[in-house]
């Protein structure tokens, strides 16, 4: 699959990210220049995971995103769809609980994490509204969302060169450092997609989450958007 649509297959999408699942964190900090590790710091800041705290991490992949939550004491739960994905991680983090789970149709209880979170994996979700509806679901009441995904660049001349970047020089770098550089293809198409901010925000409280925000990281490149259970 090389072209992104907003009727991604979860089959298809699974299928992918289980051929790239060997060099994934190697391949996100070339492509990203190295940005991806600043910004899996801003959302361990954001989510602010405690000691004894039950933390979501969705479409975690190999489970690098989910080491600063458990290196707080929280008991954190990464879960994703590929199993290419889960069996790299547990072969580099065997003690972390590592779940097989769909995002529209996660296999947790009601009212159950303090804090649910999903870097760079709602985009790839087939339908979006339901996986904000799943993760308000198995949210306590008082708990949060914080949602790390490519956004659209405020300032216009850096949207310019990024959107050159994404369909340019990206295929070209990921067929040097990743083992199916047609997927990077179709992640830069995604991201081209996917909606800006604001549209983000309003999705969010469509799907039940209160005191909604968002703030930009890199110029807008990626946006932190967070959100709180009632």
């Amino acid at each position: 699959m090389t072209r992104a649509s907003l009727d991604k297959q979860p089959h298809e999408v699974a299928s992918m990210f289980d051929g790239v699942a060997a060099n994934y964190d190697l391949t996100n900090d070339v492509i990203s220049l190295g940005q991806a590790r600043l910004w899996r710091k801003e959302v361990a800041k954001a989510v602010a995971a405690r000691p004894g705290q039950k933390v979501l991490d969705l479409a975690a992949g190999t489970a690098t995103s989910s080491l600063p939550f458990a290196a707080t004491g929280a008991y954190v739960v990464p879960c994703d769809f590929s199993l290419g994905m889960l069996r790299e991680g547990k072969k580099k983090h065997s003690w972390l609980p590592l779940t097989a789970g769909d995002a529209t149709k996660l296999p947790f209880k009601d009212d159950v994490f303090d804090s649910v979170t999903i870097s760079f994996g709602l985009r790839n979700v087939q339908d979006t509204d339901a996986a904000l509806r799943e993760l308000y679901r198995v949210t306590k009441p008082g708990g949060q969302v914080v949602i790390c995904e490519f956004s659209q660049p405020t300032w216009a001349p850096l949207r310019t060169v990024y959107m050159e970047y994404l369909m340019r020089a990206l295929p070209p770098v990921a067929r040097v450092v990743s083992s199916n550089p047609d997927a990077y293809v179709y992640l830069a198409e995604s991201v081209r997609e996917w909606p800006d901010q604001p549209a983000l925000a309003a999705l969010l409280q469509k799907a039940g989450w209160g005191e909604v925000a968002w703030r930009n990281l890199t110029g807008g490149i990626v946006a932190l958007h967070r959100g709180t259970k009632a």
